[in-house]
């Protein structure tokens, strides 16, 4: 599965706001005993969690998810690209390159067993912008 970035104004807003970093209260899900849990693909709630990590200056570029097994484990490796524009989003994007190796992500049925920067690229001319690709690998539990 993959998702690549749209040119600016093709993103429908309704699909793109379980990304956004703060929603008001009139749209957060119900609390309470009533309340019944959202149930998300795990591949949703790790693209959420990274978004979340990486502050709201990042942009999703892409993101990729391919089968992944070895002789006692499955799961599923993840490939998330995000860009940073400007001087500020560049301090963003180097905090979340010291972050994320030991950052304790909270997956519902899926346990990130290693989360790397695979890849950064970083120009200063015209703006100042850093590219950010990470790598996760997610088993599932049970």
């Amino acid at each position: 599965m993959r998702f690549d970035r749209k040119p600016a104004g093709q993103h429908r807003a309704d699909l793109l706001a379980p990304f956004s970093a703060a929603r008001p209260a009139s749209t957060l899900p119900a609390a309470g005993p009533q309340a019944r849990p959202r149930l998300r693909h795990p591949s949703l709630q790790v693209l959420e969690a990274m978004l979340r990590l990486a502050g709201p200056q990042a942009q999703l570029l892409s993101h990729a998810e391919r089968p992944w097994a070895s002789a006692t484990f499955s799961g599923t490796r993840h490939t998330i690209t995000l860009l940073f524009d400007g001087a500020g989003a560049v301090a963003a994007a180097e905090a979340l390159i010291a972050a994320l190796p030991e950052h304790e992500f909270t997956i519902r049925g899926q346990l990130v067993a290693d989360a790397t920067v695979s890849e950064v690229l970083h120009t200063l001319l015209p703006a100042e912008r850093m590219v950010v690709e990470a790598d996760l690998l997610l088993l599932a539990e049970g």
